[in-house]
């Protein structure tokens, strides 16, 4: 036999004389994939899904006012740790209590498998960074609408004192910080004093002082050295010039220098009365002074004149006169001594103190690296505690905004409701499923029976594989045997097809009272 493919249109009434022939197993296997339908349908567990979307407000009006000022957390970590916060255990132990799992006291292992399930039928989707959505299905509508709700308030607690707790644990890092800087601050600071105070070279402004000084003393030093260097040839001069002169101007009596003084003191007095009166003090002293000079004039030539009667030999009382220029070099040559002697011992005091200077200059250039470093230990200290001041108060604010929940803030922008319809496959989807497959399966069957039987069942179908013409057929004639049985068969057919489609109302008619 050929084994061409055989036209459908010759094949249709082959499927129909089958169907006839095979109806009570059609039947039965309708019946069959139709009431497993509907036993799959009711037995199959409803899901009911419930959602909530929470919006993390990425800025508020206080945001600007305290830029600078504090640290606000941010959004983007949030969002991204929604499932860490969500799944962590803490909220899972308070789900199990909401959700009514604790009522039976599970075991630990049967708490882990129940919050596996719980994960599983849980959905978090993060979108545009900052708006979250939690999803949770169950069978139980009411369960899921609370398991839902209590996993938007708990995620939004949780974040809000995780930030809280953040910005605490900031503080106080920042604050113990702080006191520990503080400490090496005083530290140094103290250090750098007892160095300064067991060394007084190493002050401040010591090296500047002390250079100063040495500048100073040497400008002092050269300029001795310069007066040492003019009295001496000023020694030199008077010298020369006092070997020139002789001590003793001339020879005279006493008399003789008893008026020299008297004229002396006449030319004085003559010059004071051509300015002053007879009054004047000095008029009166050159008065008397002159008087005291004739009375000891007198006196010399009383003596002189006793002596002559008395029959003595009279003496020449003689005067030496001194040289008044030489007593004037004299003078000056003694003077000029002196201020040698004076710059000399000046110049030896300042080579004496520019010799202390520089000594301690040494000692402190010396000091200068360790007074460098403790300086530089305490100036570094300094500063990282005044920016560690800073940072405490920025943390201090972040820490009051946190705690008023005045920075970052959740906002639950749909809130779960209650999920009157259960989600995804439901009763009706199967019993329509079941009506389709309990058709679909016979005669899809039937026509694979038909199709790759290799058996004759129609003329169309022998003169199409035999290529011959078929001259007549026997028609086949029933007994009233065979009419009884097929009647049964009709019977038992209509029955349960009946059965059938009753079972498929009642259960209907039982989901809608349900549903009402």
């Amino acid at each position: 036999m050929s084994e061409e493919l055989v036209p459908f249109g010759s094949l249709l009434p082959v499927v129909l004389s089958e169907a006839r022939r095979h109806r009570i197993t059609m039947c039965l296997i309708f019946a069959a994939i139709a009431m497993a339908a509907l036993v799959i349908g009711v037995l199959w567990p409803k899901k009911f899904n419930a959602s909530t979307t929470i919006l993390a407000q990425e800025s508020s009006i206080i945001t600007p006012l305290m830029e600078g000022a504090a640290s606000p957390t941010a959004n983007k970590n949030r969002a991204g740790i929604a499932r860490d916060v969500i799944f962590s255990r803490k909220v899972m132990d308070q789900i199990l209590i909401t959700g009514g799992w604790m009522r039976t006291h599970p075991a630990p292992i049967e708490q882990d498998r129940i919050i596996e399930g719980i994960k599983a039928r849980t959905t978090v989707q993060i979108s545009q960074d900052n708006l979250i959505t939690i999803s949770y299905y169950d069978s139980d509508p009411g369960r899921a609408y609370d398991v839902t709700r209590q996993l938007a308030r708990l995620f939004i607690s949780e974040s809000l004192a995780s930030k809280q707790r953040e910005s605490r644990d900031a503080y106080e890092f920042i604050n113990s910080q702080v006191e520990a800087y503080r400490t090496k601050l005083t530290d140094a600071e103290d250090k750098l004093k007892a160095y300064r105070d067991a060394n007084a070279d190493a002050r401040p402004g010591s090296e500047a002082d002390t250079n100063s000084r040495i500048s100073q003393l040497r400008s002092q030093i050269e300029s001795s050295r310069m007066d040492l260097m003019e009295k001496r040839s000023q020694e030199a001069s008077l010298n020369a010039q006092l070997s020139g002169e002789s001590e003793v101007n001339a020879v005279q009596t006493t008399q003789g220098i008893y008026q020299a003084q008297l004229a002396e003191l006449q030319t004085q007095l003559d010059k004071l009365l051509l300015t002053y009166t007879a009054q004047y003090p000095d008029v009166v002293r050159v008065r008397h002074q002159m008087q005291d000079l004739q009375q000891q004039l007198a006196q010399s030539e009383q003596r002189k004149q006793n002596a002559s009667l008395a029959g003595m030999p009279t003496t020449l009382d003689n005067g030496v006169q001194i040289n008044p220029l030489y007593q004037q070099l004299r003078s000056q040559v003694s003077a000029t001594r002196s201020d040698i002697a004076a710059t000399s011992a000046r110049m030896s005091a300042s080579e004496a103190m520019l010799q202390s200077e520089l000594e301690r200059s040494n000692r402190i250039a010396n000091s200068e690296n360790v007074t460098s470093e403790l300086t530089r230990d305490y100036n570094v200290n300094r500063d990282v505690y005044q920016d560690l001041l800073k940072r405490r108060e920025n943390a201090r604010v972040s820490m009051n905004l946190d705690a008023e929940q005045r920075g970052l803030t959740f906002l639950i922008q749909n809130p779960a409701v209650m999920p009157l319809v259960p989600s995804g496959l439901r009763f009706m989807h199967f019993a329509i499923a079941g009506i389709a497959l309990a058709l679909a399966v016979p005669f899809g069957l039937l026509f694979a029976l038909v199709r790759f039987d290799p058996r004759v069942r129609s003329v169309e179908q022998l003169e199409h594989s035999t290529g011959l013409m078929v001259l007549a057929t026997v028609p086949f004639y029933s007994t009233p045997q065979d009419r009884r049985r097929e009647q049964l068969r009709n019977v038992f057919l209509v029955a349960t097809v009946l059965t059938v489609v009753v079972v498929y109302l009642l259960l209907f008619g039982l989901k809608l009272k349900g549903m009402a």
